[in-house]
């Protein structure tokens, strides 16, 4: 990387941070992150031994499971390193990203325990041994409504900045939904309702943000 570059990242991950409030938000939001990671596995174990309903789904009754998992990873996993590659020089849009996924991981813990589900006929496991680091490399097949895979990548390309980088994101939002049902991972409810809770979650991290920044 050009001596440049570093240069210019440096001096906007310094503006990022110059004033209390916005030291606060930085490292309070990277610190409520990794600790919300560490409990996922200890959730989703407990998650993973209690049953649940298993919901008729006209959609997935419909389609044959298939494996999908690789083209799955390289959407997401792409989509991610686009993401951090553009937060690198812009860091509102990692600072957005994290407030948004805090209150997204909130929200879809809260949910997955209010509404017991057992998998999908003809679940396919997702094979991601990226992922598998939070599920403590368990197979976790319940974490159900809603899905947090798509709601995740339905985050990118809400915090990314540029036109043509959010048409890419949201392109590949909607190819991972239908592969996430071609697999069987997810019933359609818990597909559907993913991006408009990130969206709802996204907006309210913008608020947390900005406020009394004059900034929307």
């Amino acid at each position: 990387m050009p001596k440049n570059s570093i240069a210019t990242i440096k001096q906007t991950w310094k503006e990022i941070s110059d004033t209390p409030v916005k030291r606060v938000k930085l490292y309070g939001g990277t610190v409520i992150i990794f600790a919300i990671m560490a409990t996922l596995p200890i959730f989703f174990n407990k998650i993973e031994k209690r049953h649940g309903v298993v919901l008729h789904d006209w959609v997935l009754a419909h389609i044959p499971p298939h494996n999908v998992s690789v083209f799955i990873f390289i959407i997401i996993w792409g989509t991610g390193l686009l993401t951090l590659y553009r937060a690198l020089y812009q860091p509102t849009i990692y600072l957005l990203y994290c407030w948004a996924l805090i209150f997204v991981c909130i929200a879809r813990m809260t949910s997955i325990y209010l509404v017991a589900l057992d998998p999908p006929v003809g679940l396919i496991p997702l094979s991601d041994p990226l992922t598998g680091i939070f599920y403590g490399q368990a197979v976790i097949v319940k974490d159900l409504f809603f899905s947090g895979h798509m709601s995740t990548l339905m985050l990118m390309p809400l915090c990314l900045e540029k036109r043509s980088d959010k048409t890419i994101g949201f392109i590949g939002v909607c190819i991972v939904a239908v592969l996430l049902l071609v697999q069987h991972i997810h019933y359609t409810i818990d597909v559907l309702a993913a991006p408009v809770v990130a969206f709802t979650m996204y907006r309210a991290a913008r608020w947390f943000m900005f406020y009394g920044t004059g900034q929307k």
